[in-house]
């Protein structure tokens, strides 16, 4: 059965890629959470989806103490993440004002996530992501051993998407759902590669995706999916 990872937390009870929406989406019984993460001008890894903070300014220019308290830090995230798989989709497309072609982002992701690791507890469950091939290739060469998915728009060719990520030793597509066929996750399946879809909200996709066997489903509508995917154990609550 497909995982439902709840797209930036859970939008629907509270701001995206908050602490608050990452909770609410553990409440309701999401097996992960999608969020994005951005790099601040004193390297700090920041939740944020877009370039900029509203009212605050561009990222790229801001300090952590510049950071409204709603935005939280990859950290923090992690932590109310605990227990949760988290998809951690790095922000570097070349066509955003923040773009960094060293890959600096994707270096210290690795790095937080080593740092992470402790005798004392079990491992964060992390998969990182991004659209961008040379993100994850960057974090690959930083931590060889951390999961990766590439993701793609629709509108590319996704027999090749897969091969590419099988070339360059990654351990998933993350394919816009509407690219997603039962060949494509046949294929993948035959490659050991994951498939998850984004963004998936309606009822009907997300079961011919489960039918598929994708391996998970990302959404905005954690309870939507869940009831779906999952009746009985929804109704028992």
């Amino acid at each position: 059965m497909a995982a439902v990872l709840g797209h930036r937390g859970a939008p629907a009870l509270a701001r995206e890629n908050t602490i608050a929406a990452f909770v609410g989406a553990a409440r309701l019984g999401a097996d992960g959470v999608e969020l994005d993460v951005r790099r601040t001008a004193d390297g700090a890894l920041v939740v944020h989806h877009d370039p900029a903070i509203a009212g605050v300014g561009a990222i790229a220019e801001l300090t952590v103490a510049d950071l409204p308290d709603e935005v939280p830090l990859l950290d923090a995230a992690l932590d109310a993440c605990f227990g949760l798989v988290v998809n951690i989709e790095i922000k570097n497309s070349p066509i955003e004002p923040d773009y960094d072609p060293v890959e600096h982002a994707a270096a210290e992701v690795a790095a937080l996530l080593a740092e992470r690791r402790r005798p004392d507890r079990p491992p964060d469950q992390v998969v990182v992501s991004a659209f961008t091939l040379a993100t994850i290739d960057a974090l690959k060469t930083a931590e060889p051993t951390l999961p990766t998915g590439w993701i793609t728009l629709s509108s590319l060719d996704q027999a090749w998407a897969l091969a590419t990520a099988v070339e360059h030793g990654h351990d998933a597509i993350h394919p816009q759902e509407q690219a997603v066929t039962r060949e494509l996750v046949d294929q993948a399946q035959a490659e050991g590669i994951a498939v998850r879809a984004w963004t998936v909200d309606d009822p009907d996709r997300m079961r011919e995706l489960d039918e598929f066997g994708v391996d998970a489903i990302i959404t905005n509508d954690v309870a939507l999916a869940l009831s779906v995917l999952r009746p009985q154990v929804t109704t028992e609550r």
